[in-house]
């Protein structure tokens, strides 16, 4: 299963993403969406879990998602501190279990185990200009693990 990953579009769909998605099985949005649009236009590619981040208070999204994809189970919430999660993630990723947590708000490209759970952040992807790198990021799953590839925008 392959799995497109995309956070902080900030109401803007860069063209290229139909392209870099094209054949995925499902789109992971990890926040700061910025209009429900981006979501619709995405589901034309695939089945679409996105959460709400904090520039979306109008968007009727829950804060945290959970999603089994091909046998895995991943978290996504847009705000997260891999090395410390706040208190009540912390109690979610303990009562959930998952093997990923999808995040972003940082705009920056992540992606590392700590305490047996994956975490990643594909980075920004909103409108080019504001000096961050845009990556979204590719996701598959075999026998070995995780396999994953950001892609710049």
């Amino acid at each position: 299963m392959k799995v497109g990953v995309i956070s902080d579009t900030h109401g803007y769909l860069d063209p290229k993403i139909a392209t870099l998605f094209k054949g995925v099985d499902h789109i992971l949005h990890a926040g700061d969406i910025g209009y429900a649009s981006i979501i619709l236009e995405l589901e034309s590619l695939a089945p679409v879990t996105a959460v709400a981040g904090n520039n979306d208070p109008d968007l009727d999204f829950k804060e945290t998602e959970v999603v089994v994809l091909n046998g895995k189970k991943i978290l996504l919430h847009h705000i997260v501190n891999p090395n410390h999660p706040d208190d009540r993630l912390s109690a979610r990723i303990k009562k959930d279990h998952p093997d990923l947590v999808v995040f972003g708000h940082t705009h920056q490209a992540f992606w590392k185990p700590v305490n047996g759970i994956h975490y990643l952040n594909p980075g920004f992807s909103g409108k080019p200009g504001r000096g961050d790198d845009r990556t979204v990021a590719l996701l598959e799953w075999d026998e070995t693990g995780p396999l994953l590839r950001f892609l710049k925008l």
